[in-house]
Order: C-alpha cells, then structure tokens, then sequence
C-alpha cells in the first residue's frame, strides 16, 4: 500500500479586504497559497461598472457570479450571467465584463496561474485608504509585468 506525503501543512488564506480600482476586493488565493498555480479574488461590483478590455498572455480567466448579474465578452461575443453561472476567458483572448441590472453584483475571478493576483496585490491598496481616481499609467504598466495588457475600454 503506497502512502501519500504531505509536503506539510496546508496553506491557508485569511483575505484582507483591500480597494482595487475603488472596489472592495479580497485576495483569496495567491501565489504563496497554490505556489504559483492559481488565483482566487472575490469582488463587490457596483451596477454599471466595467472593466477595461484586456487580455492575459500567461493565464486562463474563469467569472462565477455569486450574487446580482454581469455580462462577459470573450472575444467579441457577450454572455449574460446570473447568480451561479461560469463563463470562461482563455489566455491570450481579449476579454471583459459589465455588471448589469440595478444592483451590485459579487463576484470570484479565478486564473490558472498566480500573475492576476500579483496584480491585484500590487494595484490595490488598504479598505482604510482614503478614496483615489485611479492611476491608469501605473496601472497599466503594472499589468504588463504581469503578462497582462489592458487593450481599452470595453466594446459595445
């Protein structure tokens, strides 16, 4: 009977809520967690907020709604989700999303790698920091170290 080591003991993560672009945001799952291999960030999005349009190089992009609605376009084709739908962003496809309805909607963003979460940690700051128009320049330099480019604002 072969016995399966433990490499130890079982990272755990106790997210701290920080602000990226405004938005409450925790980090769930990062790079010391999986060890590089996946990312888990759950967001609090308010009803008309889009992202920017932009691709990941080095990572798959997966949206589970937990509550209210959004929309995601993955290469120029949109899909409405609601409470309890997945839609899936492969790396290298432009993509984003809009939070529809009248209502915030609360998200999980899950990648295949750890370069999202080190962008979000590297772009967000403290819930306790006073409120801030975001810097787009740094912003966007931020995603290229992190294999990500911000492409524009979202189609219509």
């Amino acid at each position: 009977m072969n016995a399966i080591a433990s490499p130890g003991p079982t990272p755990t993560s106790r997210a701290e809520e920080r602000r990226f672009l405004g938005l409450p945001t925790w980090i769930k799952a990062d790079r010391a967690l999986s060890g590089g291999q996946f990312s888990l960030i759950e967001q609090v999005i308010p009803a008309g907020f889009e992202s920017p349009w932009h691709t990941h190089h080095s990572e798959d992009e997966s949206f589970y709604v937990i509550e209210g609605r959004m929309s995601v376009i993955v290469d120029g084709s949109r899909r409405l989700l609601e409470a309890g739908d997945v839609a899936f962003a492969p790396r290298g496809i432009p993509h984003g999303f809009r939070i529809e309805g009248d209502r915030a909607a609360r998200i999980l963003a899950m990648t295949t790698g750890s370069d999202f979460a080190d962008f979000i940690a590297e772009t967000s700051v403290p819930s306790t920091a006073p409120p801030a128009a975001p810097d787009m320049a740094f912003l966007v330099a931020a995603a290229e170290r992190h294999n990500i480019t911000i492409l524009g604002p979202l189609p219509q």
